[in-house]
């Protein structure tokens, strides 16, 4: 099975992640998208994300009626902060009979090279990469540029933040169509990001 990693912090998932992973999942042909939550990212503060086990339980509910979007929970058991390599390597060793591509948008491009191990990474796994808006294109290496493993994929332009929606929550503003109906009940219900 062709699987493509869609890695996040989703907090909390919202359309645009869903939109995305839908076009890149039919563009690219892939049989699967998979949310990999991270409970921790490297590259974010700690203390900005809601716990992991809320952020995959929103994830679940945003997919729970689409059987080609899954929620996955690999990075959970891990030490932290995740790194995609660890996670890779994993995944890997517990599904050797699928074949797994990471989907990003295309502002990581920006900071790629300071990925751990991003060589071994590229050289395994192809990276397929979505636009996303004000992107610093001077800031991406030649070498990311033009890397042989990653295929740009056409998909709508989308600037839909979590940190939009958080802030929104907060200032008591709907979120209505900015996530998914059962996520909505779900922060609501739980009071989240208050």
């Amino acid at each position: 099975m062709k699987v493509g990693l869609f890695f996040g912090s989703f907090n909390p998932i919202h359309t645009g992640h869903l939109i995305v992973a839908n076009v890149v999942r039919q563009t690219v042909a892939l049989d699967q998208v998979w949310f990999v939550v991270s409970p921790q990212n490297p590259f974010k503060r700690q203390k900005s994300l809601l716990n992991e086990i809320d952020r995959l339980q929103m994830v679940e509910l945003a997919v729970e009626d689409n059987f080609d979007l899954r929620a996955c929970n690999a990075e959970f058991s891990m030490p932290k902060p995740s790194y995609t390599i660890n996670t890779l390597t994993y995944l890997n060793e517990r599904y050797p009979q699928h074949q797994f591509s990471l989907i990003a948008g295309s502002d990581v491009l920006t900071h790629l090279h300071r990925w751990k191990n991003v060589d071994e990474i590229l050289k395994h796994t192809p990276v397929l990469v979505y636009p996303r808006p004000n992107v610093a294109e001077e800031k991406i290496r030649d070498e990311i540029r033009n890397h042989p493993q990653i295929q740009h994929v056409d998909a709508p332009l989308l600037d839909i933040s979590a940190t939009f929606i958080r802030q929104g929550i907060q200032n008591g503003i709907s979120v209505k169509y900015l996530v998914p109906d059962s996520v909505e009940e779900y922060i609501t219900s739980r009071k989240l990001y208050l």
